[in-house]
């Protein structure tokens, strides 16, 4: 008797820690974690205006956030939610509060409210130096010097606000400034501060477009007077116009240079669609172990890398009748093509997508070139152009520039820059995945003719006129 008590006993004990254990399974009988939730409220912006707003929190969390939202299935914890000022035409969005912590905790919902209000934005320019002949403007990195462009051949440098008597480099023996060449730009390597290796895109007397490789000296505001290694030579024979005229890093260290159709007006080379051509592309080139014997490799992503049909491996994308200026920005390449009678245009694509044929001389910009209908199949349109209008009253060759990145007007972050070579308008755009939006006229008056956008080392955007005046792009008051 007193044995089968002791054994109903222990059976009791087992079932009970079976039981409290889940018995045969399962999740164990732990109960799950609870989540919460956030409901953020944004008010205070047009409609179609998107709001910078970014929620941070445990675990590495994080999102974007445009609009009214409630963000779910959040562990507890604290959240920074955090608001940026916004642009729409000529006004300028502030938030408030600017960052607020908001706790979350299991099974119930926090709020946040994020209001913004709005006042006139201008801009203004402020004149930094004047240099006959200027061109173009670049900086490395966090350099606090200018190097300025001189289309007839020279850089000079721009330091503590004034303009060294003694240029960086001269190779005006070599350039040639017939029609619209000259030396065009620079670029500087990702790399600079520690290998002194820049960049120049210019024709030589023959009127070919050359890409030639130089390097700063022991002195940094001199260059090496060593001759340069030219990294490419194309031939551009018969007109002395279109040279293209940009060389620029992109984010994937490759080098890339944006060439002329050739001249001569409607592309009578046939060359923006001929891939065998390197004329009216965009090309590619990977210099970073550049030698005499072999200056540049084909990058094997190039779409035509070892090509068997002709079609050249150095061409990153082609169809571009004069991409005078272009530009990367977060993954996106902006390129500003000059129209031919009637329409100017900006494309947008992803950085990394090559093989793109932007379609001159079948179309300018989204209509049919010198024809009522034309085939458009494979063909990448603009995101955004403009007409000349009558008279060109507005405008007849755009001057690409920039996305802002800088810091001085940060609530211009994302918005793209252009002017045009008559009209000398500052006027800006934003793209959101082929979307134009934020259309602005920063009503800039008397700059005169527009050759080129600069950059300087801090990301603050410049303006170089025709005159020879270069301008930053300022807070107005």
């Amino acid at each position: 008797m007193l044995l089968e008590r002791a054994r109903k006993l222990i059976l009791g004990i087992m079932l009970g820690l079976l039981a409290s254990c889940g018995g045969g399974g399962g999740n164990g009988g732990m109960p799950a974690p609870q989540q919460g939730a956030l409901a953020l409220t944004i008010s205070g912006l047009p409609a179609g205006v998107a709001a910078q707003v970014s929620v941070t929190g445990p675990a590495g969390f994080s999102q974007a956030v445009a609009a009214t939202q409630t963000l779910s299935a959040l562990a507890p914890g604290s959240y920074t939610v955090a608001a940026t000022r916004v642009v729409s035409g000529a006004l300028s969005y502030t938030p408030s509060p600017a960052s607020q912590a908001i706790a979350v905790t299991a099974g119930s919902t926090g709020t946040a409210t994020v209001s913004y209000s709005a006042a006139a934005l201008t801009l203004a320019l402020r004149e930094v130096a004047n240099v006959p002949g200027a061109v173009f403007a670049a900086a490395p990195d966090g350099d606090a010097r200018l190097f300025i462009v001189e289309r007839a051949g020279r850089i000079r440098i721009l330091q503590n606000g004034a303009v060294l008597a003694t240029p960086f480099l001269d190779i005006s023996a070599g350039v040639s400034t017939q029609g619209e060449g000259g030396l065009l730009s620079i670029a500087f390597d990702p790399q600079y501060a520690s290998n002194g290796i820049l960049f120049l895109y210019y024709t030589d007397l023959a009127n070919n477009i050359v890409i030639e490789r130089h390097r700063a000296s022991s002195n940094a505001n001199l260059a090496e007077s060593a001759p340069g290694l030219v990294i490419i030579r194309i031939a551009h024979p018969t007109y002395t116009n279109h040279f293209g005229g940009l060389v620029a890093f992109g984010p994937d260290g490759m080098l890339y240079l944006g060439t002329g159709d050739g001249g001569g007006g409607g592309d009578p080379g046939h060359n923006a669609q001929n891939p065998a051509s390197l004329l009216g592309k965009l090309l590619r080139l990977d210099v970073s172990a550049s030698t005499v014997a072999q200056p540049y490799a084909v990058p094997p992503t190039n779409p035509w890398f070892n090509d068997a049909s002709g079609r050249r491996g150095e061409v990153w994308a082609l169809g571009l009748r004069n991409p005078w200026r272009y530009a990367f920005d977060s993954g996106q390449l902006y390129i500003a093509d000059v129209g031919q009678d009637r329409r100017e245009e900006i494309d947008v694509a992803a950085a990394g997508q090559g093989g793109i044929n932007y379609g001159w001389n079948t179309m300018e910009g989204t209509q049919c070139y010198n024809a009522a209908t034309c085939v458009q199949a494979g063909l990448t349109l603009p995101v955004f152009e403009y007409d000349h209008g009558s008279n060109n009253a507005n405008g007849c060759a755009i001057t690409g520039g920039y996305v802002y990145r800088g810091s001085a007007i940060a609530e211009l972050a994302g918005s793209y820059f252009y002017s045009d070579y008559c009209n000398g308008f500052l006027k800006s755009i934003v793209d959101a995945g082929g979307t134009v939006s934020g259309q602005s006229d920063w009503a800039i008056p008397g700059i005169g003719n527009v050759l080129s956008f600069g950059r300087d080392g801090n990301g603050e955007l410049l303006m170089i006129a025709a005159s020879g005046r270069v301008l930053q792009i300022v807070r107005g008051n």
